[in-house]
């Protein structure tokens, strides 16, 4: 009985967890068809397919412009969190007081503060620097969204780093920065890697902060689809979703491909 009854309940573990991985997946599927209609709005294609759509998102100056800023500040918010929110993780991993831990929960309100509040509170003062509408503005406004998951991925990988490795270095008379730079960061790349991935993701998805600090100028891929679809929307947001799978995918096989590479690199010479 007591074997029967653990049988049932792996089953229904199985199955309830099989359900959300299709809760999860299936509106991506849903998805490909969608970008392949010949039609000029959202539906399933009927028997005919085409790739008009896709001509579209890499042929419209609209959708290449959202493309080429997106990744602009993407990656200028990644960098600028990266270096932020590195600093800012071990200075707190070496004050290690109840002042630190209030300075950490200070800089994770970006994480808990709704975005619309930090959309009014950047946009007075971006008027008063005239960084509206500007790369420099929307790229320090999402290094500001990132910097907390830098913080929390570089401050993970610390609490399992030896300081000691640290003041060895500074007794056999490396300053701080050296110190830094030979005993620290070589051992929390991968806590710098992941927020810098958390911090890019953040800034490519990002679409409040940008309707209320952009105007034309700035025209990021997000903002791009918002203003397609207030009038009718395009199966091309269907193309660009597939191509945004498709990077996604790839960059997953790269990392685990990656990740066997240096497993193996560390096992050495069989």
């Amino acid at each position: 009985m007591e074997r029967l009854r653990g049988g049932f309940g792996f089953a229904f573990t199985l199955c309830l967890a099989w359900l959300l991985i299709a809760f999860l997946i299936l509106p991506l599927l849903i998805v490909v068809p969608i970008s392949f209609t010949p039609e000029r709005y959202l539906s399933l294609p009927e028997g005919t397919y085409s790739l008009r759509h896709y001509e579209t998102v890499f042929t419209d100056r609209g959708w290449r412009k959202g493309i080429f800023d997106s990744t602009v500040v993407a990656l200028g918010a990644a960098a600028l969190a990266i270096v932020m929110g590195t600093l800012c993780a071990i200075g707190l991993w070496k004050l290690s007081s109840r002042l630190g831990e209030t300075i950490r929960i200070l800089a994770l309100t970006p994480m808990i503060v709704p975005p619309i509040v930090h959309a009014l509170g950047m946009y007075r003062v971006w008027v008063d620097y005239g960084l509206i509408d500007t790369y420099s503005g929307l790229i320090l406004a999402h290094a500001m969204k990132g910097i907390p998951f830098v913080v929390i991925s570089v401050s993970a990988v610390l609490s399992n780093f030896d300081p000691r490795l640290e003041q060895a270095a500074r007794s056999l008379g490396a300053g701080p920065l050296t110190a830094m730079r030979l005993t620290i960061l070589p051992n929390i790349w991968p806590g710098v890697l992941a927020g810098g991935v958390f911090a890019f993701a953040i800034s490519w998805d990002e679409i409040v902060v940008a309707l209320f600090l952009t105007r034309r100028r700035v025209d990021t891929l997000p903002r791009q689809i918002w203003d397609g679809i207030q009038d009718n929307i395009s199966p091309a947001v269907a193309a660009v979703g597939v191509l945004l799978i498709l990077a996604t995918i790839l960059a997953v096989l790269g990392k685990m491909a990656w990740d066997r590479r240096m497993a193996a690199r560390a096992r050495g010479p069989a």
